[in-house]
């Protein structure tokens, strides 16, 4: 695991580095082979700028590299959202909330990340941009040093590669359905989503205006806990209480139905490594998981929304888009007013239904994603993987997108170890639920973490 920001920071007030230092070095990481289509435009001079400001090493981020997803406004760049249909819009005037309250904090903006093309996919390919590869943990090995064919997981596909390589300490992205979720999973990095009212969209290209959230990823949960604090204007009460007082639930419902062998030995280690620790995990029955196909039958949120905004674009230069993502744009085209109605008011109901079940628990525990990262390769351009990618696409996204519809919050933590491909464990509640979520993950994340710490050989 790379040093943290606040581990940075530390060190840059006791006069052990600078601003200046840190912000080249992440420089150079971000222009290496390893960052390759990661950001769509870096921004040297703004990061150098920021990092040789006076008294900035005494601002919360100190100046420190921070990525801005492509979807949010910073003033004077364009928001192009990982696309081609707006790169000829004319630049932001004003930064997005999410942008000014990180600037405000002394955040050095080091560049747009890449992303899926408007948000629409959990897989993290992006074909006008070039899909950066997933830092999945056996580059730091003599023998995978060269294997980087993983997807990095999307949405915020360029956001977690420059976390988890050190090109940024946070990366601002969005979760619609997993977006922040799915690819920290998948790079080894923690990923927070906050209840989506919590921070504010103002200023981002929208997916869906029901289920957009504004968070990040980071390289530990106390960077995490700064983020959020930062993004969302409050400060997250420390707790004092130790494992064996929180209540856990696991449910074997949905979430852990077609786990690959990787995933199912890294969630099982991690629940025996948890008890044996002191947790309380409770086995429960969350049918109501079962209840989600069903309700989402008619498109769900994202595509009715999404085509929306995209309408009059999209009738006019639908050959310019990315045609997987087109085509779940424009899903939204054939829902009928009653059934977005219907959709609404089935949520609400099956909310209140969830939040019955989990009265008493303080988190849920479950794989992030069900899988780990297929290959870039199998998930490339063209007719005849269409199925297989929209397959893949479905299962990234199943278990976070259960959050989204909740309107809860989870956060992802690495689980895997050394040797194996990322696995992250999510523990999740309903909303407003993010201050105790982010209390247990503290405590959750040193013993997740053991596996990987341990010195073993590199698997070919």
């Amino acid at each position: 695991m790379k040093t943290d920001l606040i581990a940075t920071r530390q060190a840059i007030a006791r006069g052990l580095t600078h601003p200046q230092a840190v912000a080249e070095a992440c420089l150079a990481v971000a222009q290496s082979k390893a960052c390759e289509h990661a950001f769509i435009q870096l921004t040297p001079e703004a990061l150098r700028e920021t990092a040789q400001q006076p008294h900035v090493s005494q601002q919360t981020l100190a100046g420190l590299a921070v990525s801005i997803k492509d979807l949010f406004d910073v003033q004077g760049q364009i928001s192009a959202a990982g696309s081609v249909v707006l790169q000829n819009q004319p630049p932001a005037l004003h930064d997005a909330v999410a942008v000014s309250r990180l600037r405000a904090a002394g955040a050095g903006l080091i560049g747009r990340t890449n992303m899926v093309e408007f948000a629409f996919s959990g897989v993290g390919t992006n074909p006008h941009y070039g899909t950066p590869a997933a830092w999945d943990g056996l580059h730091d090995c003599a023998v995978g040093a060269s294997d980087q064919t993983h997807v990095p997981g999307g949405s915020s596909s360029g956001a977690a590669v420059s976390v988890a390589t050190g090109a940024a300490f946070i990366g601002l992205g969005s979760d619609t359905g997993g977006s922040i979720r799915v690819p920290a999973a998948l790079n080894g990095i923690v990923g927070f989503k906050n209840t989506a009212r919590r921070v504010p969209t103002a200023g981002a290209v929208p997916l869906s205006t029901t289920l957009d959230t504004v968070c990040a990823m980071t390289r530990s949960v106390r960077d995490t806990i700064l983020a959020h604090e930062i993004l969302s204007a409050r400060q997250v009460p420390k707790a004092h209480r130790p494992l064996s007082e929180y209540r856990l639930a696991v449910s074997r419902s949905l979430m852990q139905e077609g786990m690959d062998p990787t995933v199912t030995r890294a969630f099982e280690r991690s629940l025996n490594t948890l008890r044996a620790a002191g947790a309380h995990i409770d086995e429960i029955d969350l049918r109501e998981l079962n209840e989600l196909t069903a309700m989402m039958s008619t498109g769900g949120f994202s595509p009715a929304e999404s085509y929306a905004w995209h309408r009059q674009r999209i009738a006019q230069d639908v050959e310019r888009y990315d045609p997987r993502v087109a085509q779940r744009i424009l899903r939204g085209r054939d829902m009928k007013a009653h059934e977005y109605m219907d959709l609404l008011q089935a949520r609400q109901h099956w909310i209140g239904r969830v939040e019955s079940t989990l009265l008493g628990y303080d988190a849920v525990l479950s794989p992030t994603c069900p899988i780990v990262a297929p290959r870039i390769s199998d998930m490339a351009p063209g007719e005849q993987r269409d199925a297989e990618f929209f397959r893949t696409n479905a299962l990234l996204l199943r278990n976070t997108s259960a959050v989204n519809t909740l309107d809860g919050c989870g956060i992802s933590l690495p689980c895997h170890a050394q040797g194996e491909l990322p696995v992250g464990l999510m523990a999740w509640h309903a909303a407003m639920h993010d201050d105790t979520v982010l209390q247990l993950a503290l405590l959750l994340e040193p013993l997740l973490m053991e596996p990987l710490n341990l010195a073993s050989t590199c698997k070919p």
